[in-house]
């Protein structure tokens, strides 16, 4: 039999900007007091029945004629750093529609960024909820008055401040995204404009609308993604595994098409192969409970239908992690081959193992994995292998196999998962939020790319230009021994000299400074320096200028990397190709 299913929301933000206290508000309950920090330290699910949805906002919907047909809204509690948004199921994203919270006072983060960045790339279509608008100093909260006969009712002065503020949003969604946004109920066209809603979950206002859209926008624009035959086998996302006194290893799932039956035979993604296993028992939370929560009511059940959270047990469950999928088969041999074949598909997708140059990353499961799969994808950062779990030692080895052929591969990013040690030869960075982990790699490879440009400029012939001495000339010939002033750049040992006219001279044997020998010299030093092959008095004469003389392809390296040079050095590039051209007017092009 065919039917809607609720539609599955994820809702996601920048810490502290209040995304539990927005689910705390939707549910009517105090998750938030129960959070490490404050901080959502694990997801979870909670199930807003129609009616729950019907009492907040039946009158908002009847003023936009719109029926509510969906069985209610299924929110997905991700953490802070939205890796879990990238939760999958086949052909798409786990999530129907997102939420993405936002301090109205404080704008756009680096992890709001980063969110609207994996949505984008999963296409998965979101609201933006302007929390906090109570901590706006003179605002005067009216709860029982929806949001925007609240803020009428404010000063001028408030009023103003509150456009300006959801005005910056509507900036840097232009600015960083290039997507047209509005106030919700200024939206004239929702599949086109990213619709801002202004809160404040704290004093539970605005969280009418935040229903009423989100509603609405499931209804109107993901109808046909919501059909679905609760006949069918079950096919779920793993949340979280977890162990529990009484019922061993759990697992908390969400339900997104079909059946689940206790007894029922499923399958679930692993990390080598399939784990096929079947369902020992199933727990239903509460209506507006938190699955996470340790005193929320749980309800042994023998059937749900999709789209719910609910909590399963099974045997050999061991090897199971979360974000891996699963699918619910019938027990035949074929049947459960076909099956999976189907979920390694997907988790093969994330997995990445390729010849394919490219770095090595490592997360504490599947869907955190493709989290930062998906954001280093964005940045044009090619992978080598990802995989789950502790750095282990083959990936040390493998990352160390990277380095011969290219050093700026030879590192290893772990996602909330244990440090472990650099070598080396291979760099290791760690983190528990995706954009520091991004940002601390790209900030290394701009290092080690410096520094082996740097290598590489080392063995070519650096700009020079020095001056001869007035009474310097300590030996005429074999070699001529000269007493020189460094002017600008780099005097070294072995380095070929050219006049001022072009004219070629010979190469530095030695250069003496304080009677020391020593290989390279810079400039405003005055030493002694052997030339062989030249006379003093026939090819240079006191008060001379000498340059170096550059050749054509360490010419152009320079060009290439002039970020690598002083400003002085580029003018003495300039100043020794003007002589060069003089002879060659294509020198160095």
């Amino acid at each position: 039999m065919t039917h809607i299913r609720s539609p599955i929301v994820s809702v996601l933000g920048h810490v502290d900007h209040g995304k539990s206290s927005v689910l705390d508000a939707i549910r009517d309950t105090n998750i938030l007091a129960t959070e490490a920090g404050a901080i959502t330290q694990a997801i979870g699910a909670s199930i807003v029945p129609a009616e729950v949805l019907q009492k907040k906002c039946g009158p908002l919907l009847e003023k936009l004629g719109v029926k509510l047909t969906i069985p209610g809204l299924l929110f997905i509690d991700t953490p802070g750093h939205a890796a879990f948004t990238s939760l999958r199921k086949r052909g798409g994203n786990l999530a129907d529609i997102a939420v993405v919270v936002v301090d109205i006072n404080e704008g756009f983060k680096p992890q709001t960024i980063e969110a609207i960045e994996i949505l984008r790339a999963a296409k998965t279509p979101f609201i933006i909820v302007a929390n906090k608008i109570d901590n706006i100093t003179g605002f005067r909260v009216d709860a029982t008055q929806p949001i925007l006969g609240s803020i009428a009712r404010q000063d001028a002065k408030i009023q103003q401040i509150i456009e300006t503020k959801m005005y910056e949003i509507v900036g840097q969604l232009h600015e960083h995204f290039g997507l047209t946004s509005e106030r919700f109920d200024r939206v004239s066209d929702f599949t086109s404009q990213v619709a801002i809603i202004p809160i404040s979950a704290l004093k539970q206002a605005g969280i009418s609308e935040v229903l009423m859209v989100l509603g609405a926008l499931a209804q109107k624009y993901l109808e046909k993604n919501l059909l679905l035959d609760e006949s069918g086998p079950a096919k779920g996302t793993i949340l979280e595994v977890k162990t529990e006194q009484g019922l061993g290893k759990t697992m908390d799932v969400i339900i997104y098409n079909g059946t689940l039956n206790v007894n029922d035979t499923v399958v679930f993604g692993g990390l080598d192969n399939a784990i096929i296993t079947k369902v020992k028992a199933m727990f239903e939370p509460a209506p507006l409970s938190e699955m996470r929560d340790s005193k929320s009511a749980y309800t042994p059940v023998k059937q749900v239908v999709a789209a719910t959270g609910v909590k399963l047990s099974c045997p050999d469950s061991e090897d199971i992690i979360s974000g891996m999928p699963l699918v619910s088969c019938e027990k035949t041999p074929e049947a459960i081959e076909q099956a999976s074949r189907y979920v390694q598909e997907q988790v093969d997708a994330v997995l990445v193992e390729t010849k394919e140059k490219g770095i090595i990353i490592k997360a504490d499961n599947i869907g955190s994995l493709e989290a930062l799969h998906v954001l280093l994808h964005e940045k044009g950062i090619h992978v080598r292998k990802a995989g789950v779990g502790p750095i282990s030692k083959k990936d040390i080895t493998e990352a160390e196999s990277n380095y011969e052929e290219d050093p700026l591969t030879a590192i290893i990013l772990g996602f909330n998962i244990p440090q472990a040690p650099s070598s080396d030869r291979v760099k290791v960075i760690t983190s528990n939020i995706i954009y520091h982990l991004i940002d601390q790699f790209e900030e290394w490879r701009n290092d080690e790319e410096k520094k082996l440009i740097a290598q590489k400029l080392e063995g070519l012939t650096k700009p020079a230009k020095i001056e001869v001495l007035a009474n310097c000339i300590f030996r005429q010939s074999n070699p001529c021994v000269l007493g020189v002033e460094i002017i600008e750049g780099t005097l070294r040992t072995g380095m070929q000299l050219i006049k001022a006219n072009g004219n070629k001279l010979s190469f530095i044997k030695e250069i003496q400074l304080n009677k020391e020998n020593v290989k390279e010299v810079g400039k405003g030093k005055q030493v002694a320096v052997a030339i062989p092959n030249v006379t003093a008095g026939r090819q240079v004469h006191e008060g001379d200028i000498i340059y170096s003389d550059v050749s054509p392809p360490d010419y152009r390296e320079f060009k290439k990397n002039a970020n690598l040079l002083s400003g002085e050095e580029k003018e003495l590039l300039k100043e020794i190709a003007e002589i060069k051209r003089k002879e060659d007017p294509f020198w160095g092009k």
